[in-house]
């Protein structure tokens, strides 16, 4: 290849992946950096003491257990992904290569696709702790939920693994200094029949199964069916299903409708403003998995209410101390003139 053929093609290749970066408007990167720093941050502290909380200090066991441990699991492994997507859009540049790049855009469909299914286990859960009381011994078994958990990171897996070898690759002629599959969810436009399918699979079917889970339970409730239960098993049962139900409106619901939306459009651009703003609430997620833990784990409420206390029992201690110093100088004062 000559000189100029090759300068020619450099040049070429430069273009297009600044207009490729062009396409992302600045207040979105902007935004996407302050909002992800945010998820890192707080996202980190609560999963990393829900995992020590669940995994180390719980003494018993049970099915209810075994899924706050993988819920836990999912939301770091997303959440040790922020750093990378939030250095690509403060340097406009993807150097971490091709491959990690399809790893990131793959887990950011894989994450939903665990949350939900996991989020339908607990809700199964629930209904045989309300519904089915008699045989919960023999259906909340600790290695069918381990069993359970483990079909579910199988199967999604396998059901990603198609994501990361994309025949269309809208980063290949940037030499793969642009990641353009990580951006949002616009990238997956590019094979509906496999995605329908993937809708189908680890969105509907799972939200089948919690909402026919919970209208078993409110009719069991509303007939006065679950009289020998305990008043505080009810009111716990009850408070899971409403945050499962708040969680996947508000964070998974507006990401598969625009996802949905999305697959129809042939706009052509790499870039969605919806697609953006239920990314951000697919990812805001792992920050609300706190009212689950807060829920479900007494020893989880002890450990943030004493975090909580000891911060104040601190700022009492710093002001007793300088309460104390400060009379402490005066009286020593008072001593020197007499």
């Amino acid at each position: 290849m000559s000189k100029s053929l090759r300068l020619f093609t450099m040049e070429t290749n430069t273009s297009w992946a600044i207009t490729s970066e062009g396409d992302l408007p600045p207040v979105f990167k902007t935004v996407s950096l302050v909002f992800y720093s945010i998820i890192f941050a707080v996202g980190l502290v609560v999963n990393l003491t829900a995992l020590w909380v669940f995994a180390l200090t719980t003494k018993r066991r049970s099915s209810v257990t075994i899924y706050m441990i993988n819920v836990a699991v999912v939301d770091l492994i997303f959440i040790a992904l922020l750093p990378f997507r939030m250095a690509y859009y403060s340097m406009d540049y993807w150097p971490f290569g091709d491959m990690f790049c399809r790893i990131n855009a793959a887990l950011t469909i894989l994450y939903p696709c665990l949350a939900l299914w996991l989020f339908a286990l607990i809700s199964a859960d629930r209904y045989v702790a309300i519904v089915q009381p008699r045989h919960s011994k023999e259906l909340k078994n600790v290695n069918k939920a381990l069993l359970s958990c483990v079909g579910i990171w199988v199967m999604t897996l396998g059901g990603a693994a198609s994501l990361l070898f994309l025949e269309d690759d809208p980063d290949q002629f940037s030499n793969h200094t642009t990641c353009l599959k990580m951006h949002d969810i616009v990238y997956l436009r590019r094979d509906n029949s496999v995605h329908f399918a993937r809708l189908a699979f680890f969105f509907l079917v799972p939200m089948l199964i919690m909402v026919g889970c919970y209208i078993i339970i409110v009719e069991n409730l509303m007939h006065g069916r679950t009289s020998k239960l305990k008043p505080n098993v009810k009111q716990k049962s009850i408070r899971i299903i409403i945050t499962l139900i708040m969680q996947v409106l508000v964070c998974f619901v507006p990401f598969h409708v625009c996802f949905v939306l999305l697959l129809f459009e042939n706009s052509g651009q790499d870039y969605s403003t919806w697609g953006a703003f239920t990314t951000f609430l697919m990812n805001m997620s792992t920050v609300l998995d706190i009212i689950l833990y807060y829920i479900v784990s007494k020893q989880f409420q002890d450990r943030v209410i004493s975090v909580i206390l000891y911060r104040n029992y601190l700022r009492s201690v710093r002001r007793k101390s300088r309460h104390t110093g400060s009379v402490r100088s005066l009286s020593n004062l008072t001593s020197a003139m007499i």
